[in-house]
């Protein structure tokens, strides 16, 4: 959990920013996003799969430079 203290005489404006740049260094927002649904382990394997297809057939189509 982030949290930041005010200092004497802060802006509010500053504190924002501290607890912002605190948040993203503690990967905050990644674990919510993450934990916001549910994938049963086959629907995961699937996307994962499917994932994997459509990298390799970018990949292809590139052709080697």
């Amino acid at each position: 959990m982030a949290e930041i203290r005010l200092q004497d005489g802060e802006s509010l404006e500053n504190a924002l920013r501290r607890f912002k740049r605190k948040v993203q260094t503690e990967d905050i927002i990644r674990d919510i996003k993450r934990h916001s649904f549910y994938l049963k382990p086959g629907e995961k394997q699937r996307t994962k799969a499917a994932l994997a297809r459509k990298r390799n057939r970018k990949e292809r189509t590139r052709g080697p430079e």
